[in-house]
């Protein structure tokens, strides 16, 4: 029962997360908003990346909630997370009241466990006989997190390198060039 409710709890607010990037729900920026804060994390092309962000969290939630791939969505949303605390909340410390990751990982935690555990009797994984557990799926999943990670922070620094390199020069310097 508890870890129905842990997948309920953290699947649901992940979902509800990767709506409000994606179409503005429950107060949030909408894939417009979503872009704009992704450029500013110089996770270029910014529109691939808030799409991948959103969809990442409210499929990743909505699978975790139902207890579907549990690994695979763990994996996922371990990797939104820490793009989150690389990008956002690393420089600011610890303390989530300073702006900082403790609440990442926590959530980082609570997937790992869930994990290793696996989504438990009321599951889907449980239903359809796919349910995998142990030490080695939360390593999995929380290595595959990590990796896309920073394969999703390496490639928005390329893009964001070449996109410099295609603009042609703007200012004063620009218009005598013509």
């Amino acid at each position: 029962m508890a870890r129905l409710a842990a997948r309920l709890v953290i699947g649901g607010l992940f979902f509800g997360h990767g709506t409000q990037k994606l179409m503005g729900w429950f107060g949030g920026p909408g894939l417009s908003g979503t872009d704009q804060m992704m450029g500013s994390l110089q996770l270029h092309p910014p529109r691939r990346n808030a799409v991948a962000a959103g969809v990442t969290e409210a499929g990743g939630g909505a699978l975790l909630a139902a207890g579907l791939a549990t690994p695979l969505a763990a994996s996922g949303l371990i990797g939104v997370m820490t793009t989150a605390i690389r990008k956002v909340h690393a420089p600011k410390g610890v303390w989530n009241a300073n702006g900082g990751y403790e609440y990442n990982l926590v959530l980082i935690a609570a997937l790992l466990a869930l994990a290793e555990a696996g989504p438990g009797k009321w599951s889907l994984d449980r239903a359809f006989g796919i349910e995998r557990t142990g030490t080695r799926w939360a390593l999995a999943s929380g290595a595959l997190g990590v990796a896309a990670s920073f394969a999703t922070t390496e490639l928005g620094r390329r893009a964001a390198e070449r996109e410099a390199v295609q603009q042609p020069p703007h200012g004063p310097s620009a218009e005598r060039a013509i």
